[in-house]
Protein backbone atom coordinates (compact mmCIF):
# COMPACT_ATOMS: atom_id res chain seq x y z
CA UNK A 1 0.00 0.00 0.00
CA UNK A 2 1.14 3.19 -0.97
CA UNK A 3 -0.12 6.80 1.10
CA UNK A 4 -2.12 8.75 -0.69
CA UNK A 5 -0.97 12.30 -0.56
CA UNK A 6 -1.04 14.28 2.65
CA UNK A 7 -4.31 11.94 3.52
CA UNK A 8 -4.66 9.20 5.73
CA UNK A 9 -5.49 7.17 3.02
CA UNK A 10 -3.31 3.88 2.44
CA UNK A 11 -4.31 2.61 -1.19
CA UNK A 12 -3.20 -0.26 -3.42
CA UNK A 13 -0.69 1.24 -6.42
CA UNK A 14 -3.36 0.42 -9.14
CA UNK A 15 -6.65 2.44 -9.53
CA UNK A 16 -9.40 0.50 -10.75
CA UNK A 17 -11.34 2.14 -12.96
CA UNK A 18 -15.13 2.35 -12.48
CA UNK A 19 -16.25 3.92 -15.77
CA UNK A 20 -17.03 0.20 -17.74
CA UNK A 21 -19.41 -0.55 -14.96
CA UNK A 22 -22.79 -0.62 -15.81
CA UNK A 23 -21.71 0.25 -19.32
CA UNK A 24 -19.28 -3.02 -21.22
CA UNK A 25 -19.50 -4.64 -18.27
CA UNK A 26 -22.56 -5.76 -16.92
CA UNK A 27 -23.16 -5.93 -13.28
CA UNK A 28 -22.64 -9.83 -12.39
CA UNK A 29 -19.08 -9.57 -14.27
CA UNK A 30 -18.49 -5.87 -12.45
CA UNK A 31 -19.23 -7.70 -9.53
CA UNK A 32 -16.07 -10.31 -11.01
CA UNK A 33 -13.77 -7.45 -11.47
CA UNK A 34 -14.31 -6.30 -8.15
CA UNK A 35 -14.08 -9.23 -6.16
CA UNK A 36 -11.02 -10.43 -8.09
CA UNK A 37 -9.73 -6.60 -7.36
CA UNK A 38 -10.21 -7.22 -3.90
CA UNK A 39 -8.80 -10.85 -3.21
CA UNK A 40 -5.72 -9.65 -5.08
CA UNK A 41 -5.18 -7.24 -2.54
CA UNK A 42 -6.77 -4.25 -4.24
CA UNK A 43 -8.62 -1.50 -2.28
CA UNK A 44 -8.77 1.14 -4.56
CA UNK A 45 -12.15 2.33 -7.21
CA UNK A 46 -12.40 4.95 -8.80
CA UNK A 47 -15.55 6.07 -10.54
CA UNK A 48 -18.13 9.25 -11.08
CA UNK A 49 -21.82 10.03 -11.02
CA UNK A 50 -21.68 10.87 -14.98
CA UNK A 51 -20.50 7.32 -15.34
CA UNK A 52 -22.06 5.90 -18.10
CA UNK A 53 -24.34 8.86 -19.49
CA UNK A 54 -22.80 8.77 -22.68
CA UNK A 55 -24.16 5.71 -23.51
CA UNK A 56 -27.24 5.22 -25.91
CA UNK A 57 -30.04 4.27 -22.85
CA UNK A 58 -28.09 5.64 -19.79
CA UNK A 59 -28.58 8.45 -17.93
CA UNK A 60 -25.67 8.42 -15.92
CA UNK A 61 -24.76 6.59 -12.18
CA UNK A 62 -24.86 3.66 -13.26
CA UNK A 63 -21.13 2.41 -12.26
CA UNK A 64 -21.72 4.31 -8.71
CA UNK A 65 -25.23 1.85 -8.93
CA UNK A 66 -23.19 -1.28 -9.81
CA UNK A 67 -20.44 -0.26 -7.10
CA UNK A 68 -23.22 0.29 -4.68
CA UNK A 69 -25.25 -3.12 -4.97
CA UNK A 70 -21.42 -4.65 -4.84
CA UNK A 71 -20.85 -2.83 -1.93
CA UNK A 72 -24.13 -4.24 0.09
CA UNK A 73 -23.42 -7.98 -1.19
CA UNK A 74 -20.18 -8.22 -0.10
CA UNK A 75 -19.78 -6.44 3.15
CA UNK A 76 -16.93 -4.74 2.14
CA UNK A 77 -17.23 -1.22 2.35
CA UNK A 78 -14.79 -0.75 5.15
CA UNK A 79 -11.90 -3.06 2.78
CA UNK A 80 -12.12 -0.67 0.34
CA UNK A 81 -11.57 3.35 -1.11
CA UNK A 82 -14.34 4.72 -2.79
CA UNK A 83 -13.20 7.68 -5.18
CA UNK A 84 -16.22 9.71 -7.08
CA UNK A 85 -16.65 12.80 -9.05
CA UNK A 86 -19.12 15.51 -9.79
CA UNK A 87 -20.06 17.82 -12.51
CA UNK A 88 -21.02 15.87 -15.11
CA UNK A 89 -24.10 13.87 -14.52
CA UNK A 90 -26.96 15.83 -16.88
CA UNK A 91 -28.95 16.14 -13.79
CA UNK A 92 -26.06 17.98 -12.09
CA UNK A 93 -23.84 19.58 -14.30
CA UNK A 94 -21.29 21.95 -12.74
CA UNK A 95 -19.76 22.84 -9.52
CA UNK A 96 -22.12 25.48 -7.94
CA UNK A 97 -22.65 25.46 -3.86
CA UNK A 98 -25.75 23.77 -4.26
CA UNK A 99 -25.63 21.37 -7.03
CA UNK A 100 -22.20 20.01 -5.76
CA UNK A 101 -24.16 19.31 -1.78
CA UNK A 102 -27.11 17.57 -4.25
CA UNK A 103 -24.91 15.68 -6.27
CA UNK A 104 -22.71 14.44 -3.22
CA UNK A 105 -25.97 13.37 -1.91
CA UNK A 106 -26.73 11.12 -5.28
CA UNK A 107 -23.91 9.91 -5.10
CA UNK A 108 -23.98 8.79 -1.55
CA UNK A 109 -27.79 7.47 -2.34
CA UNK A 110 -26.46 5.35 -5.82
CA UNK A 111 -22.97 4.26 -3.80
CA UNK A 112 -25.25 3.10 -0.66
CA UNK A 113 -22.65 4.11 1.51
CA UNK A 114 -22.78 7.19 4.25
CA UNK A 115 -19.30 8.36 2.89
CA UNK A 116 -16.92 9.39 0.15
CA UNK A 117 -13.52 8.28 0.82
CA UNK A 118 -11.96 10.83 -1.74
CA UNK A 119 -14.59 13.12 -4.11
CA UNK A 120 -13.35 15.00 -7.17
CA UNK A 121 -14.12 18.22 -8.79
CA UNK A 122 -14.52 16.29 -12.05
CA UNK A 123 -13.89 19.31 -14.65
CA UNK A 124 -13.01 22.82 -14.09
CA UNK A 125 -16.23 25.15 -14.17
CA UNK A 126 -14.87 28.47 -15.18
CA UNK A 127 -19.04 30.01 -14.47
CA UNK A 128 -18.75 29.23 -11.02
CA UNK A 129 -16.23 30.85 -8.51
CA UNK A 130 -13.48 28.43 -6.93
CA UNK A 131 -14.50 29.65 -3.83
CA UNK A 132 -18.06 28.75 -3.92
CA UNK A 133 -17.23 25.10 -4.90
CA UNK A 134 -14.60 25.06 -2.69
CA UNK A 135 -16.70 26.20 0.38
CA UNK A 136 -18.95 23.09 -0.74
CA UNK A 137 -16.89 20.73 -0.82
CA UNK A 138 -15.60 22.14 2.58
CA UNK A 139 -19.47 21.38 4.18
CA UNK A 140 -19.22 18.05 2.61
CA UNK A 141 -15.94 17.30 4.48
CA UNK A 142 -16.87 19.05 7.83
CA UNK A 143 -20.41 17.22 7.36
CA UNK A 144 -18.26 13.72 7.86
CA UNK A 145 -19.99 12.67 4.00
CA UNK A 146 -16.71 13.13 2.51
CA UNK A 147 -13.04 12.43 4.09
CA UNK A 148 -11.21 14.01 1.50
CA UNK A 149 -11.24 16.11 -1.62
CA UNK A 150 -9.46 16.71 -5.15
CA UNK A 151 -9.13 18.14 -8.42
CA UNK A 152 -9.55 16.22 -11.86
CA UNK A 153 -8.69 18.12 -15.45
CA UNK A 154 -7.62 21.50 -14.09
CA UNK A 155 -4.76 23.55 -15.18
CA UNK A 156 -1.56 23.87 -13.38
CA UNK A 157 -2.68 27.59 -12.38
CA UNK A 158 -6.62 26.52 -11.42
CA UNK A 159 -5.43 24.12 -9.27
CA UNK A 160 -2.68 26.51 -7.73
CA UNK A 161 -5.41 29.13 -7.52
CA UNK A 162 -7.80 26.45 -5.37
CA UNK A 163 -4.92 25.55 -3.17
CA UNK A 164 -4.60 29.04 -2.85
CA UNK A 165 -7.71 29.64 -1.52
CA UNK A 166 -8.37 26.55 0.60
CA UNK A 167 -4.80 27.99 2.23
CA UNK A 168 -6.49 31.07 2.89
CA UNK A 169 -9.73 30.14 3.53
CA UNK A 170 -9.11 27.46 5.80
CA UNK A 171 -10.82 24.84 3.95
CA UNK A 172 -10.48 21.29 3.35
CA UNK A 173 -7.55 21.08 1.36
CA UNK A 174 -7.36 19.34 -2.34
CA UNK A 175 -4.71 15.99 -1.69
CA UNK A 176 -5.07 14.88 -4.99
CA UNK A 177 -5.22 15.38 -8.94
CA UNK A 178 -6.21 13.10 -12.04
CA UNK A 179 -4.78 14.24 -15.07
CA UNK A 180 -4.63 12.58 -18.31
CA UNK A 181 -1.12 11.32 -18.33
CA UNK A 182 0.71 8.00 -20.15
CA UNK A 183 3.41 6.82 -22.14
CA UNK A 184 1.87 8.70 -25.24
CA UNK A 185 0.45 11.57 -23.50
CA UNK A 186 3.38 13.13 -21.71
CA UNK A 187 3.74 16.74 -22.60
CA UNK A 188 0.46 18.12 -20.99
CA UNK A 189 1.30 16.60 -17.77
CA UNK A 190 5.14 16.68 -17.45
CA UNK A 191 5.37 20.19 -19.42
CA UNK A 192 2.01 21.71 -18.31
CA UNK A 193 3.33 22.89 -14.81
CA UNK A 194 0.86 19.88 -13.11
CA UNK A 195 3.78 18.15 -12.59
CA UNK A 196 5.45 20.46 -10.58
CA UNK A 197 3.17 21.33 -8.57
CA UNK A 198 2.13 18.01 -7.24
CA UNK A 199 5.56 17.95 -6.60
CA UNK A 200 5.53 21.59 -4.46
CA UNK A 201 2.36 20.51 -2.86
CA UNK A 202 2.71 17.12 -1.99
CA UNK A 203 0.03 15.53 -3.89
CA UNK A 204 -1.02 12.40 -4.80
CA UNK A 205 -0.83 11.76 -8.72
CA UNK A 206 -3.55 9.32 -10.02
CA UNK A 207 -3.14 9.21 -13.87
CA UNK A 208 -6.20 8.41 -16.44
CA UNK A 209 -6.27 6.76 -19.75
CA UNK A 210 -3.01 5.15 -18.13
CA UNK A 211 -3.18 2.72 -21.17
CA UNK A 212 -4.34 5.34 -24.06
CA UNK A 213 -7.84 3.91 -24.56
CA UNK A 214 -6.06 0.82 -25.15
CA UNK A 215 -2.98 1.39 -27.41
CA UNK A 216 -0.71 0.76 -24.43
CA UNK A 217 -2.12 -3.02 -24.05
CA UNK A 218 -0.58 -3.09 -27.14
CA UNK A 219 -3.18 -5.11 -29.10
CA UNK A 220 -3.85 -2.39 -31.39
CA UNK A 221 -0.81 -2.51 -34.00
CA UNK A 222 -2.94 -1.69 -37.42
CA UNK A 223 -5.76 -2.64 -39.70
CA UNK A 224 -7.71 -5.71 -38.28
CA UNK A 225 -6.09 -5.34 -34.65
CA UNK A 226 -8.90 -3.72 -33.27
CA UNK A 227 -10.94 -6.14 -31.68
CA UNK A 228 -14.15 -5.32 -29.98
CA UNK A 229 -13.25 -2.62 -27.91
CA UNK A 230 -15.83 0.42 -28.12
CA UNK A 231 -12.07 2.48 -27.74
CA UNK A 232 -10.12 0.85 -30.63
CA UNK A 233 -10.82 3.79 -33.01
CA UNK A 234 -9.58 5.88 -30.57
CA UNK A 235 -6.44 4.15 -29.87
CA UNK A 236 -5.48 3.49 -33.07
CA UNK A 237 -4.79 6.95 -33.64
CA UNK A 238 -1.52 6.56 -31.29
CA UNK A 239 -0.37 4.56 -34.60
CA UNK A 240 2.28 6.68 -36.40
CA UNK A 241 5.89 6.75 -36.15
CA UNK A 242 6.11 7.67 -32.59
CA UNK A 243 3.27 5.45 -31.93
CA UNK A 244 5.28 2.45 -33.44
CA UNK A 245 8.60 3.21 -32.02
CA UNK A 246 7.03 3.20 -28.44
CA UNK A 247 5.57 -0.29 -28.72
CA UNK A 248 8.62 -2.08 -30.03
CA UNK A 249 9.83 -0.55 -26.62
CA UNK A 250 7.41 -2.03 -24.64
CA UNK A 251 7.85 -5.15 -26.23
CA UNK A 252 11.47 -5.46 -25.35
CA UNK A 253 10.66 -4.89 -22.15
CA UNK A 254 7.76 -6.89 -21.19
CA UNK A 255 9.92 -9.20 -23.19
CA UNK A 256 12.73 -9.17 -20.66
CA UNK A 257 10.49 -9.47 -18.24
CA UNK A 258 8.35 -12.16 -19.00
CA UNK A 259 5.29 -10.36 -18.52
CA UNK A 260 2.56 -8.77 -20.62
CA UNK A 261 2.59 -4.95 -23.02
CA UNK A 262 0.25 -3.65 -20.10
CA UNK A 263 1.89 -4.49 -17.27
CA UNK A 264 4.92 -2.53 -18.54
CA UNK A 265 3.21 0.36 -19.52
CA UNK A 266 1.52 0.53 -15.96
CA UNK A 267 4.79 -0.07 -14.41
CA UNK A 268 6.44 3.10 -16.40
CA UNK A 269 3.52 5.22 -15.68
CA UNK A 270 3.92 4.13 -11.95
CA UNK A 271 7.60 4.91 -11.47
CA UNK A 272 7.27 8.40 -12.56
CA UNK A 273 7.74 11.08 -10.10
CA UNK A 274 4.56 12.05 -8.09
CA UNK A 275 2.65 9.17 -9.64
CA UNK A 276 0.46 7.29 -6.76
CA UNK A 277 -1.47 5.24 -8.64
CA UNK A 278 -1.94 4.96 -12.43
CA UNK A 279 -6.04 4.53 -13.33
CA UNK A 280 -7.09 1.90 -15.58
CA UNK A 281 -10.27 -0.21 -16.13
CA UNK A 282 -10.80 -3.98 -16.86
CA UNK A 283 -13.98 -5.15 -18.81
CA UNK A 284 -13.21 -8.63 -17.57
CA UNK A 285 -11.36 -10.53 -14.99
CA UNK A 286 -9.27 -11.56 -17.40
CA UNK A 287 -8.42 -8.19 -18.46
CA UNK A 288 -7.56 -7.21 -14.66
CA UNK A 289 -4.40 -9.70 -14.28
CA UNK A 290 -2.15 -7.70 -16.25
CA UNK A 291 -2.94 -4.44 -14.32
CA UNK A 292 -2.17 -5.95 -11.41
CA UNK A 293 0.99 -7.70 -12.49
CA UNK A 294 1.92 -3.56 -13.76
CA UNK A 295 0.95 -2.61 -10.50
CA UNK A 296 4.00 -4.81 -8.83
CA UNK A 297 6.28 -4.78 -11.31
CA UNK A 298 9.81 -2.99 -10.90
CA UNK A 299 11.42 -1.43 -14.00
CA UNK A 300 15.35 -1.12 -13.99
CA UNK A 301 16.66 1.96 -15.12
CA UNK A 302 17.50 0.67 -18.47
CA UNK A 303 13.99 0.09 -19.02
CA UNK A 304 12.33 3.83 -18.06
CA UNK A 305 15.28 5.23 -19.56
CA UNK A 306 14.63 3.02 -23.16
CA UNK A 307 11.00 3.62 -22.87
CA UNK A 308 11.04 7.24 -22.14
CA UNK A 309 13.47 7.96 -25.07
CA UNK A 310 11.05 6.04 -27.50
CA UNK A 311 7.89 8.14 -25.82
CA UNK A 312 10.14 11.48 -26.85
CA UNK A 313 8.28 14.60 -28.60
Amino acid sequence: MVKLGSSDLEVFPLNLGGNVFGWTADEVTSHDVLDAFVAAGGNFVDTADGYSAWAPGHEGGESERVIGSWLAKRGRRDDVVIATKVSQHPARRGLGHDNVLAAAEDSLRRLGTDHIDLYYAHFDDPDTPLEETLAAFDELVRAGKVRHVAGSNYTAERFAQALAIQDREGLARWVALQPHYNLVERQGYEDGGLRALAEREGLAVLPYFALAKGFLTGKYRGAGGTGDSPRAGQAAAYLDERGFRVLAALDEVAAAHDVPVTAVSIAWLAAQPTVTAPLASARTVEQLGPLLQGARLELRPEDLDALAAASAA
